[in-house]
């Protein structure tokens, strides 16, 4: 049977496109790619609304932006943010909600599966990003990941360990899966 999306759902999809949002914000301006807290936001709406609803959190989250809502980093937003050199890491937010989504509800809100499907969703936005990074730039594979990957591993490190432990509290107060840490 098909099951409907529910106005809770709907609003905790919205919230987390707020928080993605949000999030963006906090952020140290480098270039080419700014330092930012998004990623933070995409691991927390994969792990607590699971694959279907992280995933359409960050859809909204690129569609509003796309708009030219300033939801992107430093108060940007518009399709030449998503064309340019940052916009394929922003279109990974959506496959790495998704891939989280997916780990945790097949094989559960352990701290093992959480760390993993968020280490493995960093790899697949940083894969769509240094992908699309290089072809809009023309830059070669060696000098877009000492620019776009090496400097946010360390963060990225943090904002997994970070999302690993909120994940089980924050569904437990949403009543979204087990609130147990194992």
């Amino acid at each position: 049977m098909k099951q409907r999306i529910t106005t809770h759902d709907m609003i905790l999809c919205a919230l987390f496109a707020a928080l993605t949002a949000l999030l963006s914000q906090l952020a140290i301006p480098l270039q080419p790619v700014p330092i930012n807290l998004a990623t933070l936001a995409v691991f927390l709406a994969g792990g607590i609304l699971g694959a279907k609803y992280g995933a359409l959190s960050q859809l909204v989250y690129v569609l509003v932006g796309a708009v030219g809502a300033p939801v992107f980093s430093s108060f940007t937003g518009g399709v030449g943010i998503l064309v340019g050199p940052t916009g394929g890491y922003i279109a990974g937010y959506i496959m790495a909600a998704l891939l989280v989504g997916w780990m945790t509800e097949k094989f559960g809100k352990t701290n093992f599966v959480l760390v993993s499907s968020m280490l493995l969703g960093m790899a697949v936005y940083d894969l769509l990003g240094t992908a699309w990074f290089m072809i809009s730039t023309g830059t070669g594979l060696m000098q877009s990941l000492a620019l776009c990957v090496v400097p946010f591993l360390f963060g990225d490190a943090l904002k997994i360990l970070a999302a690993a432990i909120l994940v089980p509290r924050i569904c437990g107060v949403l009543r979204r899966g087990p609130a147990r840490v194992a």
